[in-house]
């Protein structure tokens, strides 16, 4: 450090004012004190990074201090995460090896430092996304040791903390990522707090302008909600102080991304969410053995006051979720007629629920039930992973569908307790137990009662499978599976059925190559695949060895030139050819630049998604297919969040020009039915907006009606305006915008 330079003694008061933070709460925790070896691991990662710099501007070292902190602080690990996570770069951004990380730190360290090193290629092939093939390997040293995973929580939730250096498109790739894998599976693992705080950021960066619309009203009505929660609990405090409880009794407002997705679902302003907070009772409990009793106490005296709803009560201390969660919820009827969540837990549960299994070793809890959840749940991963889907998205699909946040509990005939996704099928149970179960299931007997394999299980259900030897998998059971050890068993069935009869068309297609003196080169086999239809080689063999083709000479000798165009086509489709003359080529389009969509006449330079239906006013990102065209999705369509999660670097950041064109969207309206209301409807749309009605369905049953309306547009804006005038017309309640 050069002695007159201020940045230089400024940088150096940071870094060690962030050290002796992170040496602070390491040092206020109940972890055996080694100082030394994180002192040790600091210098070694700070020389290793000495000189480089985040996007920020700040000394990169930062980063790994402030990962370090959050693993110590507020996951609770000790130190050798401590030390893994200050030292989680070294190997990929540095010349050093995870050999000499073993040699300085021993084979621990080295191990997690090793499992939290990005790697490139994997088996995904040459297209396949990066991020899916990281996850993969983040989930593969899950089973070996779960501090790989949570440190890698820490390195994300630091990520997205300091998200605003980078640029937009990175920023939208980061966010979608996070949020449809890394939160889901901060969920899972039971770090409550991480994963809030995970969805927040990233809705932040999708949504910055409705983030900071809800964060201005939950700010402005706080003042209200305090009052009104005041006088809710204080009858509450007054029975709970009679009997003795130590405890600490808060309102938890709802994360503005709850909020969000609530008026998403409901199609609600935010005026109209009324369980913006829950309440939340943390008792102190001594003796383990007595916080069951103490839950149904405070339970007791709750309902004493205020009337209970009979279908909101959550009992998560009997049977605790798969995370490791324990709670008694309850719902109840506030004093300004809206139902209140209270929860209630002791503070070990409390600790647990925020802090996930990382605090499970802080109460030395050991092998018991939530220990033997989570084994359980990381065989499901490695039995994934033993037969990945060779599509990167297919197999993020596949691992996010056992991130499920809701479960029931069913048992077998002889009693024993399975946790399955809420929805599962009896089929789902079959495959669970063993693939030659699922594969070879006929029925079930749920209760002793025979039901189909698609029938939906509920917590609580004895279930008995039924086998058959002469039965096999069907491609058809897929619409009955909803875990993904059941997905994921029923394709390797069908993929061992399907080589068999792949093996014998591969046979026949010989044979008669054979029989017409014909080679079976490239050219000759695309011929056939052109001419019969099929999508390509394995397809061909698929039909020919299942006898749905017959191969002739006269089909494959029929027409050269339309061959030839079908061979053409065939290159194009599968990669091999050149862009049409109105795509433009992926060198023109620069996705660290703003790309702007334009419309005219017609013509454009951008493709709207099917899926989502996105217009003008829209937040939207583009994606930049095979074809080099710019497809345009809603930034919360659910297939961009999947391209955001594994295609990031083919994002692009749009802007839409001011444009004449009309584009359609959807209106949903549901209301009271009553005489002339949908003529009301109509003369607002028509007459007093001007708007062009494309379709429109309307059902009424039961004096109430259900309204499509299929509208052309110029913005979003004006769905907006349209919406707010319909909700003015009598007997109207809702009026909304819907994805077709």
């Amino acid at each position: 450090m050069a002695a007159n330079d201020p940045n230089a003694y400024h940088e150096e008061l940071m870094i060690t004012g962030a050290y002796n933070e992170l040496l602070r709460g390491y040092l206020a925790s109940n972890h055996r004190k080694k100082v030394e070896i994180i002192e040790k691991a600091f210098n070694f990662a700070r020389n290793a990074h000495d000189g480089i710099r985040r996007r920020s501007g700040e000394p990169y070292i930062m980063h790994p201090l402030a990962v370090a902190t959050i693993v110590s602080q507020e996951i609770g690990l000790g130190s050798t995460s401590i030390c893994a996570a200050l030292l989680h770069d070294v190997v990929e951004d540095t010349d050093y090896t995870v050999e000499d990380i073993e040699a300085q730190f021993g084979k621990k360290i080295a191990t997690i430092v090793e499992g939290l090193t990005k790697i490139s290629g994997g088996i995904f092939g040459d297209h396949a996304s990066a991020q899916a093939e990281n996850f993969r390997k983040l989930l593969l040293t899950m089973s070996d040791d779960i501090r790989v995973t949570l440190i890698k929580m820490a390195d994300r939730l630091h990520n997205m903390r300091t998200l605003a250096s980078m640029p937009a498109n990175k920023q939208y790739k980061i966010a979608g990522e996070t949020l449809y894998i890394y939160a889901p599976l901060a969920h899972r693992l039971g770090l409550f707090a991480i994963k809030t705080e995970l969805e927040d950021l990233s809705f932040k960066y999708e949504h910055p302008e409705v983030h900071a619309n809800i964060t201005s009203k939950i700010a402005k009505s706080e003042q209200a909600r305090n009052a009104l929660f005041e006088k809710f609990s204080a009858p509450i405090r007054e029975r709970l102080d009679s009997i003795g409880l130590k405890y600490e009794f808060s309102a938890r407002v709802k994360s503005c991304y709850s909020i969000w997705k609530k008026m998403e679902t409901k199609h609600v302003p935010f005026e109209e969410v009324y369980d913006l907070y829950a309440a939340r009772i943390v008792f102190e409990c001594d003796n383990e053995p007595d916080e069951k009793r103490i839950c149904w106490n405070i339970y007791s005296e709750i309902t004493d006051l205020y009337r209970l709803h009979p279908d909101r009560v959550r009992d998560w201390i009997s049977t605790p979720k798969a995370n490791g969660y324990r709670a008694l919820h309850i719902t109840v009827m506030g004093p300004d007629g809206n139902w209140v969540e209270v929860q209630i837990r002791s503070r070990r549960m409390d600790d647990i629920a925020e802090r996930g299994f990382a605090a499970h070793w802080k109460y030395k809890i050991g092998e018991g039930d939530e220990e033997s959840e989570l084994a359980a749940w990381l065989q499901t991963i490695e039995d994934i992973l033993k037969n990945p889907e060779p599509n990167a998205l297919d197999f993020l699909d596949t691992i996010k569908l056992n991130l499920f946040a809701s479960e029931i509990v069913v048992f077998t005939p002889k009693g024993e307790l399975i946790t399955m996704p809420k929805d599962a099928s009896v089929l789902d149970m079959a495959f669970t137990l063993h693939t030659e179960i699922g594969t070879h299931c006929i029925a079930g007997k749920v209760n002793h009662k025979l039901v189909p394999l698609s029938h939906k299980l509920s917590s609580g259900d004895q279930v008995e499978i039924l086998t058959s030897h002469s039965q096999q998998a069907q491609p058809s059971w897929s619409k009955f599976l909803v875990t993904a050890k059941g997905k994921t068993r029923l394709r390797a069935a069908l993929r061992h059925g399907r080589r068999i009869v792949i093996e014998r068309g591969e046979q026949l297609l010989q044979a008669f190559l054979n029989e017409n003196g014909l080679e079976a080169s490239n050219e000759t086999i695309t011929r056939i695949i052109s001419n019969e239809q099929a999508k390509n080689k394995e397809d061909l063999c698929y039909k020919i060895g299942n006898d749905e083709i017959v191969l002739s000479v006269k089909s494959f000798k029929k027409g050269k030139q339309q061959n030839d165009s079908l061979f053409s086509k065939l290159l194009n489709t599968f990669g091999g050819g050149k862009p049409k003359e109105d795509e433009t080529p992926l060198s023109d389009i620069d996705t660290k630049q703003v790309y702007v969509l334009r419309s005219e006449n017609g013509e454009s330079n951008y493709t709207l998604a099917e899926c989502c239906h996105p217009i003008p006013g829209d937040d939207v990102v583009g994606y930049v297919n095979e074809h080099k065209k710019v497809i345009v999705h809603k930034l919360n369509c659910p297939v961009a969040m999947k391209l955001k999660s594994s295609f990031g670097g083919n994002l692009v950041e749009t802007r839409w020009e001011h444009t004449r064109e009309k584009f359609p969207a959807r209106i949903h309206v549901e209301g009271v039915d009553h005489m002339g209301i949908l003529q009301e409807i109509i003369y607002i749309i028509s007459t007093n907006l001007a708007i062009n009605i494309r379709g429109l369905n309307i059902q009424s049953e039961g004096g109430l009606f259900t309204c499509t309306l299929d509208v052309l547009v110029e913005d979003a804006a004006t769905v907006s305006n349209l919406c707010k005038r319909l909700k003015n017309v009598k007997g109207v309640n809702t009026a909304a915008r819907t994805d077709r």
